[in-house]
């Protein structure tokens, strides 16, 4: 059967939906519990460091797990794959519900993300593996919006739960999703690849624990201790040795949990390096705004969120899109337009972003957000392009990888840079806010200055490639 000119059965896209929703509940219950933490720290009398390990350990657990997913793919059939992550998930939301102290509450949050570490990847492999050709900007477009628009969506959803409900309602309110989920992918949800039985090398695991515990545990202090502090370099240190003993140990062994190989390939790792600057900008806008209409322009956190609701709606609305625009007239002018567009929108949040009113910052994100919608699923696409058949798998493995990182860097980054700003500096918080705030979008905004650089060179590498094939 021909891949390249087949029409998309119903089938696939209910695999598609199912796993889709299990990967939704996952990245928006991860920004919806930021809104949280203030009732979480009186209710069980915590403080603001002990709070965060909800998201920290959250994403460590997912930055783990996502991974082994080119490993778990060859290893286990893709059904008890997916039964398995949404079992994990249910549970964890099961536990949160109910739970009356904060460690079982942490422990719920933990299996969650090992739900959400397999979960992840399963979606864009089944898209990889059962999409035809033709169609695969477009379903990778439906995909990613996924985890493109949730962190937007997380903030209000949380906010109006939370206000209206109570805080247990944002678990209780996913589990209807994830049953959905569940019946759906048993049903259609196919083996197409078949499995083999690989040994999974015990040094890269622990390997890839240690080099994401320690730069994720040392990029989540940097906005509270100094960049020297052991709290800051010394995880990092470790993160980073452990990043190299896992390049090593990938370049040496038979079969590795992960290859990394494929980042020899100059062209999908400049696709990598644009991803990662797509999603570190992402989230450290999501963390940007919501605190710059709550401090600077005294809004509620219900109102911040709903004013990036629209942006957010475009968003979504636009990856599927962009995604069919791409199958259809190819990646230059689309990635090169949708990127100019999110510089512009930065460049005018950076302008303003001394005194910029909540109007004008829903109208220039719903700008921004069109862009990103855009671009965000057809960079992933583009970078798979350039791998072979026998890669795929390892590649959306890093690329889901980097994205897990990218997040959890973000937000450090972004939240460091505002605190620095408002160091030695006199005035008023909303001011010092507003000041960090344009601080900290001059660097996002340099950051897309180089991505579009890098993305030229990605897209000129990747039709040299194609040529070449051909």
């Amino acid at each position: 059967m021909n891949k390249q000119n087949e029409s998309i059965r119903p089938q696939v896209i209910a695999a598609v939906i199912a796993t889709g929703l299990m990967s939704f509940s996952g990245v928006i219950v991860e920004t919806a519990m930021n809104i949280t933490f203030p009732t979480l720290m009186k209710e069980f009398g915590i403080t603001t460091s002990v709070v965060q390990w909800l998201t920290t350990g959250y994403l460590l657990t997912v930055a783990i797990i996502v991974p082994l997913s080119s490993a778990l793919k060859l290893r286990f059939r893709t059904k008890t794959l997916f039964i398995t992550a949404n079992l994990l998930f249910l549970t964890g939301l099961f536990l949160d519900t109910i739970a009356p102290t904060f460690s079982l509450l942490l422990l719920g949050r933990i299996i969650q993300g090992c739900g959400t570490g397999i979960a992840l990847p399963l979606m864009f492999n089944i898209i990889i593996d059962q999409v035809p050709t033709s169609k695969i900007g477009m379903m990778m477009g439906i995909g990613t919006l996924i985890t493109a628009v949730a962190p937007a969506i997380g903030p209000t959803f949380g906010g109006v739960v939370v206000a209206s409900l109570g805080w247990r309602f944002v678990f209780i309110l996913l589990i209807p999703l994830l049953l959905i989920s569940l019946f759906t992918g048993i049903k259609t949800i196919e083996q197409k690849q078949p499995t083999q039985p690989i040994r999974f090398d015990p040094l890269s695991i622990l390997l890839i624990a240690v080099a994401f515990i320690g730069l994720i545990l040392g990029f989540s202090n940097m906005g509270s201790q100094s960049l020297v502090s052991w709290s800051v370099a010394g995880p990092i240190v470790i993160g980073l040795v452990g990043l190299g003993g896992l390049i090593y140990r990938s370049l040496h062994i038979a079969q590795p949990v992960i290859d990394l190989r494929v980042l020899t390939n100059h062209a999908f790792a400049a696709h990598v390096f644009v991803f990662f600057a797509l999603q570190l900008i992402s989230l450290g806008m999501s963390f940007i705004l919501p605190n710059y209409m709550q401090l600077v322009n005294g809004a509620s956190s219900t109102v911040a969120g709903l004013v990036v609701l629209p942006g957010a709606a475009l968003g979504a609305m636009m990856s599927p899109i962009g995604g069919r625009i791409f199958d259809r007239f190819g990646p230059k002018r689309l990635l090169l337009t949708g990127s100019f567009i999110v510089l512009l929108g930065l460049a005018v949040f950076t302008g303003w972003a001394l005194n910029i009113s909540n109007s004008t910052i829903l109208v220039v994100y719903i700008g921004y957000m069109f862009g990103i919608g855009l671009i965000f699923g057809n960079v992933m696409t583009n970078g798979l392009s350039t791998l072979q058949d026998a890669q795929q798998a390892d590649g959306n493995a890093v690329l889901n990888t980097i994205q897990q990182f990218a997040g959890a860097v973000g937000t450090s980054i972004v939240s460091t840079i505002i605190g620095a700003s408002q160091l030695g500096q006199k005035g008023s918080e909303a001011h010092l806010t507003a000041l960090g705030s344009q601080h900290a979008l001059l660097v996002l905004t340099l950051l897309m200055v180089l991505a579009i650089v890098v993305l030229i060179y990605a897209i000129n590498a990747a039709a040299k490639q194609t040529k070449l094939k051909k």
